[in-house]
């Protein structure tokens, strides 16, 4: 029995090549000779073992699904740690907030000081921007209907943005702090250096009427200094850019080309400003009789 198994195994083994590349020539002809039979041998086959593919992949995509889960449980676990430090943390600010806020209060009855006038403000969409060289406005879905008034500072989440110049019944003008018209006094924050942001068309306005220059570096943050009494002191501006010859270059905290949205505050100090020149309708009605009464 030993030896007819040995010749059985030898005789198999002398005739497995030879069969294979008989089986493997003849599909290949059958492939050449009839493409359509070729392609219904396999979609057949195909068929035949997808039950059996599909039973062998179910325990493996549970097995991913298992290995997910896991994965998520464990992430899930880290943020919860994360989250419950970070509420420890603020807790603690909190009663921090508390003392500090009570101090300032019992300090402010003390030297008797003046509170300041709580704030009113509005957001707004910008609908329009004028853009172009020489004219950098935007115009905003707000107006007097919603109290919005003639200078007025209009801020974004990183700074300030610019202050209202054209104010209708339900829009707005903003003229940006970029434009060549404006006209912002600032200070220098680490030097207390006054200066006046002057816009000059450009995406950087400089810093004009400057005294002690020398001591500015780039990266010192300019905020609004309250004089002249149109912005309220402390409001964000930008840092230094550049120090350019005719004067420090700041770049603002505000993407002035990607407004979406301002906020216009109402400070309280837009009543200060002078009211704009108007040509009376009677003197413009005289003018243009006079006109047409001239000879030709």
């Amino acid at each position: 029995m030993i030896r007819v198994s040995a010749q059985v195994r030898a005789t198999i083994q002398r005739t497995t090549v030879p069969i294979l590349i008989m089986v493997s020539a003849g599909i290949i002809m059958l492939g050449k000779a009839d493409q359509m039979v070729l392609d219904s041998v396999r979609t057949t086959a195909t068929d035949a073992f997808a039950p059996a593919l599909d039973l062998v992949s179910r325990p493996v995509a549970a097995v991913g699904n298992m290995v997910d889960r896991g994965r998520a449980v464990i992430e899930l676990y880290q943020e919860n740690r994360r989250l419950q430090q970070d509420n420890e943390t603020l807790l603690q600010w909190q009663q921090t907030a508390l003392k500090l806020a009570a101090d300032n209060k019992q300090l402010r009855s003390l030297v008797k000081a003046v509170p300041e006038p709580a704030v009113a403000y509005v957001t707004a969409r910008v609908i329009a921007n004028s853009g172009g060289a020489y004219v950098r406005t935007v115009m905003v879905n707000a107006g007097s209907d919603a109290s919005l008034a003639r200078g007025q500072a209009a801020i974004s989440g990183e700074g300030l943005v610019g202050r209202l110049t054209e104010v209708g019944a339900r829009a707005a003008r903003v003229l940006l702090i970029t434009d060549l018209n404006s006209r912002v006094p600032v200070v220098v924050e680490s030097t207390r250096t006054n200066a006046v942001l002057a816009g000059d068309n450009s995406e950087r306005p400089r810093l004009a009427y400057l005294g002690g220059s020398e001591e500015i570096k780039i990266g010192d943050r300019v905020i609004t200094s309250g004089e002249g009494g149109v912005f309220p002191p402390g409001l964000a501006v930008g840092v230094v850019a550049a120090l350019d010859p005719g004067g420090p270059r700041v770049e603002p905290y505000a993407d002035l080309s990607q407004l979406g949205y301002v906020m216009v505050v109402n400070y309280g100090l837009a009543s200060g400003l002078p009211e704009p020149v108007q040509v009376a309708r009677s003197s413009r009605r005289g003018k243009a009789a006079n006109a047409d009464a001239a000879p030709r």
